[in-house]
């Protein structure tokens, strides 16, 4: 279902939403979308089939497995650059966000956060997912929480998909974006 756009974008940047397995990037990502009036581009697609062998099978990704992944989400980003857009990737590491940034300078994230039982509920009732719940230790054993010289906000995922889209939509207009 989608709500009408409540907010025009004030500058067309392109937002990463990024987060550990299981925060609702897939379900958030197009409602901040539209809100925005730009493009979503679903992460899990630009992954080679082997990474979702890999991850389908239970064994978490190595940096070089992300590599092309990065790479091809950068790329999409790179060419919305002045036209803004959404697009969904983990970003986990630091390392990963500067590898977007390298092909995408001006990229904003917004970090979906919250409580791991939460998270793994969520992802215990999910339907037809690869990622299993399994991999979520190591998702935050990976993850590096958003650094204050990385243009992005964290937003909690408590409460419905639009209560979360619209706390990320405010804190992107808190930014000036």
């Amino acid at each position: 279902m989608n709500s009408p756009r409540t907010h025009e974008p004030r500058t067309p940047h392109v937002v990463v939403i990024m987060g550990v397995a299981g925060t609702g990037k897939t379900t958030v990502g197009p409602l901040l979308a539209d809100r925005l009036g730009v493009p979503y581009a679903e992460g899990d697609g630009f992954h080679p089939e082997a990474n979702i062998a890999k991850m389908s099978a239970g064994t978490p990704l190595t940096d070089e497995d992300r590599r092309p992944w990065l790479d091809a989400i950068g790329e999409w980003a790179h060419g919305r650059a002045g036209l803004g857009g959404v697009v969904s990737c983990s970003a986990l590491k630091r390392s990963y966000r500067d590898r977007l940034r390298a092909s995408a300078p001006g990229l904003v994230f917004v970090q979906l956060t919250g409580d791991r039982k939460l998270i793994e509920a969520r992802m215990t009732h999910r339907q037809g997912h690869f990622m299993p719940t399994a991999l979520l230790d190591s998702q935050f054993a990976t993850l590096q929480p958003l650094q204050a010289d990385e243009a992005g906000v964290a937003v909690d995922v408590s409460g419905s998909p639009e209560e979360i889209a619209e706390r990320a939509l405010s804190a992107l207009h808190g930014l000036g974006q």
